[in-house]
Formats: C-alpha cells, sequence, structure tokens
C-alpha cells in the first residue's frame, strides 16, 4: 500500500458542503428532477438552439418549466420514446441540441436501440434524461423502478453519463451536458432527497470530488444515495474510531479512474454505494478500475441481481440495503478483508436487508390478509362478500 495521506479526517472544507450536513431537520429535501428543470430553462436562456422533447410526460419529468418559458421550443410527442429519440437524432443534424425527456425506465428503457443507432453510433448532439430512476419510484413498482440504466448507458460508445447528488448537483449535470459536444445521460430520481451541495460545491464533468476525507477505507457512491454515505461515515467515524473517504463519483463515463486508484492506494479497501445495479453500474467500473490498476478488498452496495419491490420509498430503500446501517456493515466487512480476517461468504448488508425484506414483506401480506374473506384465505368474515343492497 502507498504511503497514506497525512490530512486530517472529515469533512472537506474545499466542497463547500451545507454548514448544518448532518442536521436533517434544517437540510432542505427537494427531487434531482428538479433541479434537471431549473437547468433546462437556464440553459435554453444561454443557447436558443437548446430544444426539449418530451413523451407524455412534461410535469413529471419537470420538462414543464422549459415549456413555460421557451413553448416555441418544446415538442410533446406523446407515448413514443423510440420516436423521440430519432427526431432527436434528426434536429441535431440542423444544429439544435435536443433534450430528451422521459422516465428512465422508458428512456432509455424503451429505446435503447433508437439511442444506440440513432445518437451514440452517429455521435448526435443529443441529451437523454432518465427521471424516476432507482427503487425510490417506491410504489410505481418494479416495471417503473429503472436500475439497469447506468450500465446500460455505461456501455454505450460515444456516451457520457452523468449523475446529480441532489438538486443544485443535478442542476449543474444538465448545463454541463448542454455545453458538451456529443450525447449525454443525465439521471434523476422522483423522490425528495437531502440538498447538501451549494453553489460553491466543485462540479467538473470527468472529475469526481473527495467530500471527506479518511485512511481506513473509501466509501465511492454516485447520486442522492451519497448522502446515505456521508451518514455511514459519520457515525463509524463517531461510533468505532474508524475514518472512510468518500468520493462522489457524480461522472460515470468519461470515468475518474486516478482518484480511484489514488483512494484504493492510500486506502487500502473500498466500498461503492449506488441505487442500481452493482453489476455494469458503478460498482462494475470501480471493480474494473481496481483489477486493471491496484486490486484491493472491494465490496458493493446496490441492487444485487434483483428487480425491485412496490411499497413506501424509504421502507423499499430500506429493504434492499441502501442506507447508511447497511453500508457500514459493508465498510465493516471490507476492513476485515483488509485485515486479513475471514468474512462469510454473503457479505452482513446483503443478509440484514434480506432479513428486512421479509419481515416488511410479511406485515405487508397479514395487513392484506386481514382484509381478505375467509373463502379468499384471509381472516376477514365472507359475509362482507354480500351485497349491502
Amino acid at each position: 500500500m502507498a504511503h497514506m495521506q497525512k490530512i486530517k479526517p472529515g469533512i472537506n472544507r474545499e466542497a463547500w458542503l451545507v454548514r448544518h450536513l448532518f442536521d436533517e431537520a434544517k437540510l432542505k429535501a427537494l427531487p434531482t428532477r428538479n433541479g434537471y428543470g431549473d437547468g433546462l430553462v437556464e440553459a435554453g436562456k444561454l443557447n436558443k438552439n437548446i430544444i426539449v422533447l418530451c413523451a407524455d410526460l412534461t410535469e413529471s419529468t419537470r420538462s414543464l418549466a422549459f415549456k413555460e418559458v421557451y413553448p416555441d421550443r418544446f415538442v410533446q410527442l406523446g407515448v413514443s420514446e423510440q420516436s423521440m429519440a430519432s427526431i432527436a437524432a434528426g434536429m441535431s443534424l440542423a444544429e439544435k441540441i435536443p433534450f430528451i425527456s422521459s422516465y428512465a425506465a422508458f428512456s432509455p428503457g424503451r429505446n435503447w436501440e433508437q439511442i444506440r443507432t440513432t445518437i451514440a453510433l452517429q455521435n448526435s448532439n443529443v441529451k437523454i434524461a432518465g427521471a424516476h430512476a432507482g427503487v425510490s419510484v417506491g410504489p410505481d413498482g418494479a416495471t417503473h423502478q429503472m436500475i439497469e440504466d447506468i450500465a446500460i448507458m455505461r456501455v454505450m460508445p460515444n456516451m457520457r453519463v452523468l449523475i446529480g447528488c441532489d438538486a443544485v448537483e443535478a442542476k449543474k449535470a444538465t448545463l454541463a451536458a448542454a455545453s458538451l459536444a456529443g450525447p449525454c445521460y443525465l439521471r434523476f430520481a422522483r423522490e425528495k432527497s437531502p440538498v447538501f451541495t451549494t453553489l460553491k460545491t466543485p462540479f467538473k464533468v470527468g472529475r469526481a470530488e473527495t467530500y471527506r476525507f479518511g485512511n481506513d477505507l473509501t466509501i465511492i457512491a454516485t447520486g442522492p444515495i451519497l448522502y446515505e454515505a456521508l451518514l455511514a461515515a459519520q457515525m463509524l467515524s463517531q461510533e468505532h474510531g474508524i475514518e472512510c473517504r468518500v468520493i462522489n463519483m457524480h461522472t460515470i463515463k468519461p470515468f475518474d479512474t486516478k482518484i480511484v486508484v489514488k483512494a484504493a492506494k492510500e486506502t487500502g479497501a473500498v466500498v461503492t454505494v449506488e441505487e442500481a445495479q452493482v453489476a455494469g453500474g458503478l460498482g462494475g467500473a470501480v471493480a474494473e478500475t481496481l483489477a486493471l490498476n491496484n486490486p484491493v478488498p472491494m465490496e458493493c452496495v446496490g441492487i444485487q441481481d434483483r428487480f425491485g419491490e412496490s411499497g413506501n420509498p424509504t421502507e423499499v430503500q430500506e429493504g434492499l440495503g441502501l442506507t447508511a446501517p447497511f453500508i457500514a456493515l459493508a465498510a465493516d466487512r471490507v476492513l476485515q478483508r483488509k485485515q486479513g480476517r475471514g468474512v462469510p461468504p454473503i457479505p452482513a448488508h446483503v443478509t440484514a436487508a434480506k432479513e428486512l425484506l421479509e419481515m416488511m414483506q410479511q406485515k405487508v401480506m397479514k395487513e392484506a390478509l386481514s382484509r381478505t374473506p375467509k373463502k379468499w384465505g384471509g381472516k376477514k368474515s365472507n359475509n362482507s362478500l354480500k351485497s349491502r343492497t
């Protein structure tokens, strides 16, 4: 292992995060999709060639703000994501800069082939905005919880992949995408999440940012779940004296290989955190980088080769092991491996999440059976089936 950086552990002041970082009562909470809407309006003001296309989800994707300010540069295509991608590619040939907006489950989920052929292959100057990504969509269920998008867009040649950690950074990512030549994928969430960065917080495409210093291990996170990583790092520091370095990997592609390798050399252990499939996502990107450059013990917190669940967003995230306590368990495991100690074949953060999810499912089933007539296998009287007339 390389000589460790002699920097005092704790929050990086040059990251310019909010002062009341761990006082959630004082933190503003906004969906990252709001940052997209704000960014579109500002980008449209700066460049008259910005055009926004939407597939029947104008308010949900926050494209509405742009439509209200620049109605002559807004195109509503209805439920037609595949056509939207191809039409946007054609517009880019006329020197327009189209942003196509839909749920991530539909774009890039439904129109991946059109994005591949008409946008990426041609290196068209089109920006794909995938809203409602991740499992925090909650009640919409597994069909709408797009968790494969990082993987399928990262593998696309010519594509850039940007994920804001809060509404402020999402706006910065939108403005950055507007100024870049070539295709970009922007990922946004529906659920409100803490706004913990500021206008002064550094952001540059392709350069990850260190939000917390520490030399015991490194946590690399992307998207709103980054806040949970910071909470886990704070908890580990206060309760166990474990100092974690926390890195915001807001750009999945182009990937900041340099900062990952440096962190691995200096801390000797890495945990990745994402609200997406770890296979091919951030976890996959970090694993590839370390395998080729500097292998160290590594653990992945994220969706482990399964689909999501319908339910309250917070409960779904907890049931899938995407909150601070599970990140802390992953950190403990990677430290044990770093120290050469044996660990169970199945990680504790995976086992604990599975047990919690099963408890939640049993609770939901018990409640459902209490409202179901005995004739159908429930506990309610069959008299409830009789007509009240």
